[in-house]
């Protein structure tokens, strides 16, 4: 009886080879899932990290000094940036721009050049055109023949502006973003009073989105819980009047407040007729339009988070509060709001974030103090053709983002610990 209860050691199954073929096992359940998610990896890497790397990368790049006048930068590798260069860089600037192919080359040395020190362009295209200079010989007489074509070669700032532009890469574009400079001799320095422009810019980027923001929140927060209260079928049809705007063009909800918000519009003159006022309020191209028509667009960003935090939470929570006695006011606040912190930092974050990369709502509802960094970003772009100076801005738009979602992580995160 005892014998038949042994188990012969043949039998026994290895320990060490189950481990090993539920591994493998696991292993191959991990490449299956994988390689289901691998298409949308590679989509999100082309559409997505590959376009940000080369912002980041166009905003630290310079090319075009370096490659239009290298013998110029080599020539100017000795010069104190303070008195007039030798004779040896005026014929060096001669060779290099009598070598470009075609004008266009021209061109782009000419408009970088420019945006360093104004005038640059014509300096440059003159001297490009009236290249060759006859009867130059040595040095000292291609630089009395530059001069005599342009007395402007003898102002230092030009060749300053061609030696600090003489590296492929270059920090000048991040510093001007964020209202600072190189001065002649390289060291970082503010811009004067009248060039800082760009800080007062996304300041008030942040604080029309900051306001934005705080309008959903307000107009959201009763919608999505009025919403959480009502029976699933009562919800999701009136939910479907929520997901609407995302139907239609943003261009056409522009242009439909053009014309509520005119001063001969519908919102005015229902105002005029209730007697509420007794002339048009000016509601078009100043801030006020701007921010009706963005809280308008980004509302359902606001709500559907918080509708979905809401929906979890239960109701019994706060009908318990109310039976211990707490005011069912306090309660609300008390008992019902905490639990909706996540959809309204969720919420709050997405609208935010969306607020300060808008372009085509404060283009065409905004006056000229109501253009937010993307206005400059697409100027620089399409008019200025500086796109150097578009990707450092797109950069400072990209990190004050990562910014603001590393903060809300932690606050997340220091939330449910404490929880």
């Amino acid at each position: 009886m005892a014998a038949s209860l042994l188990v012969s050691p043949a039998g026994i199954a290895d320990p060490r080879g189950l481990q090993r073929s539920l591994t493998r096992a696991e292993r191959r359940r991990k490449l299956r899932a994988f390689s289901l998610t691998l298409p949308l990896l590679v989509f999100l890497l082309l559409t997505f990290m590959v376009p940000i790397a080369a912002l980041l990368k166009r905003a630290v790049e310079n090319p075009e000094v370096a490659n239009a006048l290298p013998r110029t930068v080599v020539a100017l590798e000795g010069w104190n940036r303070q008195d007039t260069p030798p004779p040896e860089a005026f014929a060096a600037v001669v060779a290099d721009l009598g070598a470009l192919p075609d004008s266009a080359d021209a061109g782009a040395l000419a408009r970088r050049l420019n945006s360093e020190v104004p005038g640059a362009r014509s300096l440059v295209m003159t001297t490009y055109k009236a290249l060759p200079l006859e009867g130059a010989a040595t040095p000292a007489d291609v630089k009395a023949k530059l001069i005599a074509l342009d007395e402007r070669w003898l102002d230092t700032r030009y060749w300053q502006a061609i030696a600090r532009n003489g590296s492929r890469w270059t920090a000048g574009y991040l510093l001007a973003s964020v209202d600072l400079k190189r001065d002649a001799q390289g060291h970082v320095e503010r811009m004067a009073d009248d060039q800082r422009v760009f800080g007062r810019i996304l300041g008030r980027t942040f604080g029309i989105s900051a306001v934005i923001t705080l309008w959903c929140l307000l107009l959201g927060y009763p919608l999505a819980y009025w919403l959480s209260t009502l029976s699933a079928r009562r919800a999701n049809v009136l939910m479907i009047l929520v997901l609407v705007p995302f139907w239609t063009s943003i261009l056409v909800r522009v242009a439909a407040w053009i014309v509520l918000l005119q001063s001969s519009g519908l919102v005015n003159r229902a105002l005029i007729g209730l007697g509420l006022i007794n002339e048009p309020l000016t509601l078009l191209f100043n801030r006020t339009g701007v921010i009706i028509a963005m809280v308008h667009i980004l509302l359902p960003f606001m709500i559907l988070p918080l509708y979905s935090v809401m929906k979890s939470v239960p109701p019994t929570y706060v009908r318990a509060a109310v039976s211990l006695g707490s005011p069912p006011l306090a309660a609300f606040f008390r008992v019902y709001v905490p639990q909706t912190y996540p959809g309204i930092g969720a919420g709050a974050l997405l609208v935010f974030i969306l607020s300060i990369g808008y372009y085509v709502t404060p283009a065409l509802l905004g006056g000229a103090d109501d253009q937010m960094l993307s206005y400059y970003i697409a100027q620089y772009t399409n008019v200025n053709v500086n796109w150097g100076m578009a990707s450092a801005l797109g950069a400072l738009l990209l990190a004050a983002t990562l910014v603001l979602y590393a903060v809300y992580r932690r606050v997340v995160k220091s939330e449910l610990s404490l929880g």
